[in-house]
Parts: C-alpha cells; sequence; structure tokens
C-alpha cells in the first residue's frame, strides 16, 4: 500500500500536466493523436480490481501503444488511488508517456515519486528518465542522470546516453562516451557495441571502428551476427574492403544482410568481378536466396557490356524464384540493360512498370541520351508529373538535350531550376557549343561567372574539336593547362592540337614536357567479351594470339576508305601521345578490337565493343565504313555514350 501523499500527488501529476495539455490543443499533442477524455466514472469503471501491479502495467502499456497518453495517466493515478504499488516496470512506462507527450512538467514529478519509492535507480527507470530528459530537457540533463545513478555498470543507460547524442549527429561523443563505458569496466553488451560503430560509420573512423572491433572480440562478441554485420557494414563505409573481407571470410555464420554487404563493398569500390563471384557464392555454397536489396546491390556491376549476361543471368534467377520485384530493383534493372547496351531490355521493363518514380523516368532518359537517342529522352521527360520533378532530373533533360541538340528546349529547362549548380552549367555550355553557338555560350559563361570552372572550359573544347574551330581550341587548352598544370590529359590535348597543325616540332616540345613534370597520360585500351573471356587491345598491340588475322583483315577492309568517301582526320581529344602521334589507324586499339570480333564470330552478329578512351575521329570514321562493307551492327562505348555504327552512320550524327 501507498501513503495518502503519494495519492494526493498522482491527482496532481494528471491534473497539472495532462488535462491542461488538452485543454490547450497544441500542436504537440495533436500530431501525437491524443483523444478526448471520458467522462471520469466511465473510465473508473473500467479499472481493475486487483492489486497485482502486472495487470495494471498491462493496461497503461496498451493505452501507451495506442499513443492514448490521457488514458494511460488516468490508469496510473487510480493504480496509486487505489493503494496498488508501482514497480520497476510501471515508471518507464509512464515516464515513456511523458516523453512522448512532451510533457517534461510530468517527467519531472514522475522522477520524484521515483525516488520516494527507492526504484530511482533500477536500471529501466534510469534509462526511461535519461530518454525522458535527453528528449526534453537537453543531453546534459541526461547525461547528469547516468552518472548519479548507482547502476554505472549496466550497458543499457550508457547505450542509451550514446543513441542520443547520434541523433544529435555528435557521433564522436558516441564513441567518446563509450571509450569512458569501457575504461569503467561497464558491462559490453551487443547493442553498446552496435551503437558505437554506427556512430564510427557516420564520423568515418576506421581507426575508432577498429578499435569498437578489438573490443567485440575481447568480450566475445565478435561472432555475434548483428555485431559482425555492422562491423561489415562499417568497414565497407569507411573504404577498408580488406578488413571487411577478413571479417566475413571468420565468420562462423553469415546472412543475407552479411553477404549483401560484402557485395556492395566490391561493388562500390570498382572490383565487380568479386562482387559478382560472391554473389554466385552466397546463392551455391550458403544456399542463402538473395532480397531485393542485394539485387540492387549486385545489378551496378553488370552495368557494362562484358558483364551484361551477368545481368540477364540475375533478371533470369528473379523470374525463375519469383522474387518478388519492387520498383527499385526494376530501376536497378533499367539502368543495368542500358548501361549493358542492351537498350531494348531497358525500355520495355519501363514499358510494363506499373509504378514509376522519379528515378525510373531519369534512369531511362539516360539510359536513351547514352544510345544517341535524345530526341525521345526530351518528350519522355515531358512525360513526368510536374511535382516529381527535381535537380537530378533536370540534369537527364539538359543530357538529353545535347544529345538532341535541342537548344530551346534546353534554355526552357535551364530557365526551371530554382538553384542551378555547377552540372547543369556545364551542360547548357556543351548543349550551346555542340550547336556551334559559341557567342551564345561565352555570354552563358561571363554571366554565370564560370570563366574559371575547369568543366565549363572542357565543355567549349568539346564544340571546338567538333566544329573544327581550332583557333579557339587552342586558347581554351592553354587556359586549362594554366587552371590544372599538374592534369597530363591537358598537355596531351595540346600536343594533339600541334599534331593536327603538322607542327610535330611543337607535339617533341609537349611530349618533353609530360615527361619532365613526371606525369603519366592515360593509355588506350579497348576490350570485348567472347566465349566468356575478355580480350584486350592497346594501341599497336601485336600479343594477341590472332594478331596477324586482325590486321590482315583491317588491311583488306581499309583498301577502298578513301574511294568510298570516307576521310582520316586527326583531332586534339585525349589519347595517348604516342598513339596520335603515330596515328595509324588500323593500329588503334578500338579498332583492333573490332577486328578481332570479326573473325571471330559469324557473319551478321553485332560486335560489342568497349574504349576506355573517347574513340578518336578517325577510328569513328573507319567503324562507320567497316560497318557498311560487312553489313555489321558495331556498337562501340567510350566513357561518354554509345556508338551505334550501322550502315556508314553512327547514332551519334558525328556529334561526340
Amino acid at each position: 500500500m501507498i501513503s495518502s501523499s503519494m495519492q494526493l500527488q498522482a491527482l496532481n501529476v494528471l491534473e497539472n500536466s495532462i488535462r491542461p495539455t488538452l485543454n490547450h490543443h497544441n500542436t504537440r499533442t495533436c500530431a501525437l493523436k491524443l483523444t478526448e477524455p471520458l467522462p471520469t466514472h466511465q473510465l473508473f469503471d473500467q479499472m481493475p480490481q486487483s492489486t497485482d501491479s502486472l495487470v495494471w502495467n498491462t493496461i497503461i502499456q496498451t493505452h501507451l501503444g495506442n499513443a492514448d497518453y490521457y488514458k494511460a495517466v488516468t490508469t496510473y493515478h487510480e493504480m496509486l488511488t487505489r493503494g496498488v504499488r508501482p514497480d520497476r516496470h510501471t515508471l518507464p512506462r509512464i515516464l515513456s508517456v511523458s516523453r512522448l507527450s512532451g510533457s517534461l512538467t510530468l517527467g519531472k514529478q514522475l522522477h520524484g515519486q521515483a525516488m520516494k519509492l527507492g526504484v530511482c535507480n533500477d536500471v529501466y527507470v534510469t534509462g526511461g528518465l535519461i530518454e525522458l530528459y535527453g528528449h526534453l530537457d537537453g543531453i546534459d540533463a541526461a547525461k547528469w542522470v547516468l552518472y548519479n545513478s548507482e547502476k554505472k555498470m549496466s550497458s543499457v543507460s550508457w547505450t542509451l546516453l550514446g543513441k542520443l547524442y547520434i541523433k544529435q549527429n555528435k557521433p564522436l561523443l558516441t564513441i567518446e562516451l563509450f571509450n569512458e563505458m569501457v575504461n569503467s569496466g561497464a558491462e559490453i553488451d551487443p547493442v553498446s557495441l552496435i551503437t558505437c560503430v554506427t556512430a564510427c560509420i557516420l564520423a568515418k573512423s576506421l581507426k575508432d571502428g577498429r578499435y569498437v572491433h578489438q573490443t567485440a572480440r575481447k568480450h566475445g562478441l565478435m561472432f555475434d551476427l548483428l555485431v559482425s554485420n555492422s562491423l561489415l557494414k562499417m568497414y565497407i563505409e569507411c573504404g577498408s574492403v580488406k578488413d571487411a573481407r577478413g571479417l566475413f571470410d571468420q565468420m562462423p555464420l553469415r546472412d543475407a544482410i552479411s553477404w549483401t554487404s560484402i557485395i556492395q563493398g566490391y561493388v562500390k569500390n570498382g572490383e565487380i568481378n568479386e562482387g559478382l563471384k560472391l554473389f554466385r557464392r552466397m546463392i551455391i555454397e550458403d544456399d542463402i536466396k538473395p532480397d531485393v536489396v542485394a539485387i540492387s546491390s549486385i545489378l551496378p556491376a553488370c552495368a557494362r557490356m562484358a558483364a551484361h549476361k551477368n545481368g540477364r543471368e540475375i533478371h533470369g534467377y528473379l523470374m525463375r524464384n519469383r522474387i518478388p520485384i519492387n520498383p527499385k530493383v526494376e530501376n536497378a534493372l533499367i539502368d543495368m540493360y542500358a548501361k549493358s547496351g542492351r537498350l531494348e531490355y531497358a525500355s520495355m521493363i519501363f514499358s510494363k512498370m506499373r509504378s514509376k518514380d522519379i528515378v525510373s523516368w531519369t534512369v531511362m532518359i539516360f539510359g536513351y541520351s547514352l544510345h544517341g537517342q535524345g530526341n525521345i529522352g526530351v518528350d519522355l521527360f515531358q512525360k513526368i508529373p510536374k511535382t516529381d520533378i527535381d535537380e537530378i532530373s533536370y540534369v537527364t533533360a539538359l543530357y538529353a538535350c545535347c544529345t538532341s541538340r535541342t537548344v530551346e528546349e534546353g534554355m526552357h529547362y535551364f530557365s526551371c531550376i530554382k538553384s542551378p549548380k555547377l552540372v547543369h552549367c556545364a551542360l547548357m555550355v556543351t548543349l550551346l557549343s555542340r550547336a556551334g553557338k559559341f557567342n551564345e555560350a561565352r555570354i552563358f559563361i561571363n554571366e554565370h561567372k564560370l570563366s574559371r570552372q575547369t568543366e565549363i572550359l572542357k565543355a567549349l573544347i568539346d564544340g571546338c574539336r567538333i566544329h573544327r574551330n581550332v583557333t579557339t581550341g587552342k586558347r581554351l587548352i592553354e587556359h586549362l593547362c594554366d587552371l590544372e598544370p599538374l592534369n597530363a590529359d591537358n598537355y596531351v590535348m595540346m600536343s594533339n592540337y600541334y599534331a593536327q597543325c603538322g607542327k610535330h616540332d611543337m607535339v617533341n616540345i609537349w611530349r618533353q614536357t609530360i615527361r619532365d613534370m613526371d606525369l603519366t597520360p592515360k593509355i588506350a585500351y579497348s576490350w570485348m567479351e567472347f566465349r566468356n573471356k575478355v580480350h584486350v587491345f592497346k594501341t599497336g598491340d601485336v600479343s594477341h594470339p590472332r594478331s596477324e588475322g586482325m590486321y590482315r583483315e583491317l588491311e583488306c577492309l581499309m583498301k577502298n576508305f578513301g574511294k568510298d568517301g570516307f576521310k582520316l582526320v586527326k583531332d586534339f581529344s585525349f589519347h595517348d601521345v604516342d598513339e596520335e602521334r603515330e596515328c595509324v589507324p588500323i593500329g588503334h586499339s578500338e579498332l583492333l578490337a573490332i577486328s578481332f570480333g570479326l573473325i571471330s564470330t559469324k557473319s551478321g552478329t553485332t560486335i560489342r565493343v568497349t574504349k576506355n578512351l573517347r574513340v578518336c575521329h578517325s577510328c569513328h570514321e573507319a567503324a562507320k565504313y567497316i560497318s557498311k562493307v560487312v553489313s555489321r551492327e558495331i556498337i562501340l562505348k567510350d566513357p561518354n555514350r554509345f556508338h551505334h555504327f550501322k550502315n556508314g552512320t553512327c547514332s551519334c550524327q558525328d556529334y561526340y
């Protein structure tokens, strides 16, 4: 039984804390769905006659779960009135009512009751008080509760305080608190470890993450599945795939989250093949059925021409096993097919989607633009619901306008952007310069004060290259060299400019400059997949077993090149200096890869080649010519787009 003074205090709690909230109808209360109070006699009629606190606690918990805070406090008041003593489970529930209803006054009165009842140091009550003060009175008040508690050896209170720091975006304080907790000899459990690991992820602190890992090992919790998975995520987010793999290989038990995390790590790190291997192992060795998160993680690894078969296999796996496909997976499939050169499949999935979000529209528009069908992308953008359009979708719209060279539409879309970013401006300059509107481009650059932005200069140089505006191009390249003196690509362009003009003495000077500055130009490589093997070629390559046949094929094909109206023209784009200086087209990496495809596949088969640098003008002309002579489609992907060569023309319409 409890004293009459305690009963009177309970009445004050109810009258002074909850009823004023109801009467004033503040916004916090309305948002938390407080119900209108029933007449007092009806509420009391519903109260149990039992003196067992478990019964009362259950009723309070029910009201708390229904967000009916008035009934919860009324029940607590009646419990005290009838002489039923609250236990260590009652006060945490009613403290939650105080926190969720935003009543600090009620919470402080409950704190006083807990002290009088002698349960203030109970671990559950302490936890409730920390949450209450942390949310309503500041973290210093919550910290005071922890440091004045006799139960500081319990991990619960420490962990709750750590979570409050995370909620306030102060992960370093959470890490500091964890270190203090460990040094104090407090109990370490999986939840406290996971909380600190979360803080390490937010702070991107690999050093602190490794310390948490050591602590988990010391306390025998390293192989707790939840702890292991959180450590895996931490290592990946902090950029250490090696540490993540070491932990993963040691784990005695792995679930879908473990596999998905390590796969994401390899894909994010660019180690695509290892990610694909692990995906297969997950299914075969551990017999784990991948969920939509795992599928969405691995599909980006297949977004390249050499891996399109892997993407199709995964899509087939989804269909065979009837794994539910949500919009996120559908978007990943569209992206994968578009970037691996199978635009028709991407378009088919998009057209069949029941629910399209802004990502669906954006990915599909980008896919059309990537394949030289910017006009379709522009038309598709106009069908997006206006309320869904954001800054990223405007990026794809401008990219589509660049591909289709629709200047008016591009200017209209740019005017719709409230706060244009550099990427929007760069695309606008690209659009104007590709359309040959250099005066308009200069005016735009001056208006937006972009003359020292390297991305803007590169966009202008692209336009000069396309329209053979050599003089302006040279001036812009010189400016680019001043802004980026350690970028080898700029010097390569300068050297190629002089090579185009036939000034080979200047070519040698710039080549020597590159060597003197110890800069490393990018080397051009091309590759294609054949019979499950990727064949790689570089300029002048004679190392391939079929090199002799490849060169012979090219020589035969190019005999009548000039007679059919095609010309080999040098340009000043990014290429290896030696490749541009020699400029023997049949020795360029992309033509070697195309020739290998011609002699290795059946007549009529589409040739699919990828190059790490932009295709040069001479090779572009040669590929158009070859597609006409052999009556085959040649798909050549460079870092910027897909070139579909067919019947002597290219999908880019020579604007690349």
